[in-house]
């Protein structure tokens, strides 16, 4: 399997292609702010064809490149009804602006093909298998990306804003909630095997079994307890 993962924009947030193998198909995750260059070197380098880009969330973060990455090889897009607002309207979805100068450089919209992300759903696209899990926090349509273990390659899980290295993402924003995290940190996270490598949406990769000792938040909701909120700083927009 080939994952390129590589930071973009103002945000370093990262976005991942994903594909069987180099001069195959391929998946696009969270192509966000001044992604759609890298994006493209990342396809020519690997000689890799998209077939969809899956979203995270609807932070401008995470979709910035959303309509300049699907228009120009005519894929859809995919993220949960709940966040789909925010490709329209990024300043309501963070409560203020974003700054005209930054706004001068985005595509606002939605791109021409828009599907919607559903709890529990599998997708099978490019020859990859992803489950999804609804997992609100950070943003109330926030989902997960995991791929089953193949042979002696781990689980890999795409956790967006949910969970960081050391962290985890933000909930005052709006639609954002500190219990619902919690909760999805609980129910999604927690029953991962220990070996299941997270690329998230900002900063390194790390496991599970790495988090589940070393990240209070996670450590704290393993316990049974409300994670203290000064544990640790927590990322994302």
């Amino acid at each position: 399997m080939l994952i390129a993962g590589f930071p973009a924009g103002a945000w370093g947030t990262n976005c991942y292609v994903v594909a069987p193998a180099a001069g195959e198909e391929c998946v696009i995750i969270d192509p966000g702010h001044q992604a759609a260059q890298g994006v493209e070197e990342t396809l020519k380098k690997h000689r890799l064809k998209p077939v969809a880009v899956v979203l995270t969330h609807g932070h401008i973060d995470h979709v910035a490149s959303v309509v300049p990455v699907c228009g120009a090889h005519d894929v859809p897009a995919w993220i949960h009804p709940e966040d789909r607002y925010m490709m329209s309207d990024p300043e309501k979805a963070l409560g203020r602006s974003i700054g005209m100068p930054l706004m001068g450089e985005l595509t606002i919209g939605e791109p021409d093909d828009v599907r919607e992300l559903s709890d529990g759903a599998g997708l099978k696209l490019a020859g990859l298998d992803f489950t999804v899990a609804h997992a609100p926090g950070h943003t109330k349509g926030s989902v997960t990306f995991r791929m089953p273990e193949q042979a002696d390659i781990p689980s890999v899980f795409f956790s967006g804003d949910l969970l960081f290295a050391g962290s985890i993402g933000r909930t005052d924003l709006p639609g954002g909630s500190h219990a619902e995290m919690l909760e999805s940190l609980a129910r999604v996270c927690l029953p991962l095997d220990d070996s299941t490598v997270v690329l998230s949406g900002h900063g390194p990769q790390t496991t599970i079994g790495r988090e589940r000792v070393t990240n209070p938040y996670l450590r704290e909701v393993a316990a049974g307890l409300g994670a203290d909120t000064t544990a640790a700083p927590r990322r994302g927009m």
